[in-house]
């Protein structure tokens, strides 16, 4: 079969801007942004085209062609984040990128880039935005989930009860995440602890409220399993009212997390058919 060819936007690096010191925000512009399919969901995001080191593309760039061609290291990188605001009546999106030093590709490039620069991205996609017929919401995630919480944060309802658990590195690293609902916001700092292990042990020690929840839960994948585990089969949220994936993993690339998480989400299923140890309620 085929593969069907994608779509790639180019667009040109407005500004750069560092609102805290492990972030990179992205504010790009072109005509090809005015009327982007974005606004229906507060998760959308785009994956960053980044080409492979010391390669230089001919022509426009056809991801299924170059797949079919050329050997695998040759293959540009993709790498998504989450749409922090957009205005597509001017074209202009803006996107944070996570930056620790020179680890990882996203952030150095994303550190990289001046503007004028030209830059490439597929999407959007998304698929969550906080439903006014919760009885409350709740939202819990690292520094890769950070711009869709506050994206979904402003789309709340007027007055809607949330709570909301952010961890990051510290206090440096938050930032204002205003909204019209009622929110409870924790900041949670990491400090040399595993990624999540705070946000397990604060949706774990959270009195929730009654009524319907609607969770959005994101991030680094070993912590979002113990979560789903925890929201599933512990207080047992329907499916339908949890959007919960894991954006990356601990150890692994993207390519990497990538081609593991089919296992990974078997190995979800199979949490859940497993009975809870220690019910709460």
């Amino acid at each position: 079969m085929t593969e069907r060819p994608v779509k790639i936007t180019s667009v040109r690096v407005l500004r750069t801007d560092r609102p805290t010191p492990h972030v990179v925000r992205l504010l790009l512009g072109g005509e090809e942004l005015v009327g982007l399919p974005v606004g229906e969901f507060t998760d959308h995001y785009i994956k960053f085209v980044l080409p492979a080191a010391g390669v230089a593309y001919s022509g426009p760039l056809d991801l299924a062609a170059m797949r079919r061609d050329l050997p695998r290291e040759q293959w540009p990188r993709l790498r998504a984040y989450t749409v922090r605001d957009w205005d597509t009546v001017a074209g202009e999106i803006t996107v944070d990128v996570v930056h620790h030093g020179d680890a990882g590709l996203g952030g150095p490039w994303a550190a990289a880039l001046r503007p004028g620069d030209e830059v490439m991205f597929v999407g959007p996609g998304g698929a969550y935005a906080p439903s006014p017929d919760a009885d409350w919401h709740l939202l819990v995630g690292d520094e890769s989930a950070l711009p869709a919480i506050a994206t979904s944060l402003a789309r709340l309802p007027a007055g809607a009860p949330a709570h909301v658990f952010v961890e990051v590195d510290g206090p440096a690293d938050e930032q204002p995440l205003p909204s019209p609902g009622e929110v409870r916001l924790t900041w949670l700092h990491r400090g040399g602890a595993p990624v999540g292990e705070a946000l397990v042990a604060a949706v774990r020690g959270l009195d929730f409220p009654p009524g319907l929840v609607h969770a959005f839960v994101h991030g680094e994948a070993n912590f979002v399993r113990q979560l789903r585990r925890l929201l599933r089969v512990e207080r047992g949220v329907p499916s339908e009212w949890l959007s919960i994936s894991g954006y990356w993993r601990r150890g692994l690339d993207d390519e990497g997390w990538r081609a593991t998480k089919s296992d990974w989400n078997r190995q979800v299923e199979a949490d859940e058919q497993a009975p809870a140890l220690t019910p709460l309620g």
